[in-house]
């Protein structure tokens, strides 16, 4: 695998994290570790602190976008790769600013940008550190 692959492999597996974020749940199976962390510094996100399986994290998802009407991710901006090969396997960090909207309560877009910092162990997502810019809302970029 080259740097260019590696980096390429850092930036798919981000946006299957932000695809996985959109509903598609089967990702947590093949993207995240069996065993993982997650560190979420919004408020309302205390349930993220006791997943550590890909199904919870599947689970708490889907009642996540049950709560939210029309709540959609994007990534938003360039991404950060530091990846290398361990033992064949892509493990470091990928960091990349992300687009979340939602439906309010009044009918308009409330959109929020936000960073998420993905560890790779093993090729596989084993720790998250998320933060956005709060219930507000307010984007990075316009």
């Amino acid at each position: 695998m080259s740097d260019n692959d590696v980096r390429q492999f850092g930036i798919h597996i981000y946006d299957q994290w932000t695809a996985m974020w959109n509903g598609e749940l089967g990702l947590a199976e093949k993207i995240m570790a069996p065993e993982f962390v997650l560190r979420y510094a919004q408020a309302g996100t205390e349930a993220f602190d006791d997943a550590r399986t890909p199904q919870q994290l599947a689970d708490l998802i889907a009642a996540w976008h049950q709560e939210r009407r029309g709540l959609r991710f994007a990534a938003e901006g360039p991404a950060v790769v530091d990846l290398a090969l361990v033992d064949g396997a892509p493990t470091g960090l990928v960091a990349r600013p992300y687009l979340a909207s939602v439906t309010g309560e009044d009918a308009r877009t409330v959109a929020r940008s936000g960073t998420d910092t993905l560890r790779i162990t093993n090729g596989l997502i084993s720790e998250v550190w998320s933060v956005s810019s709060g219930s507000a809302g307010r984007t990075f970029y316009r």
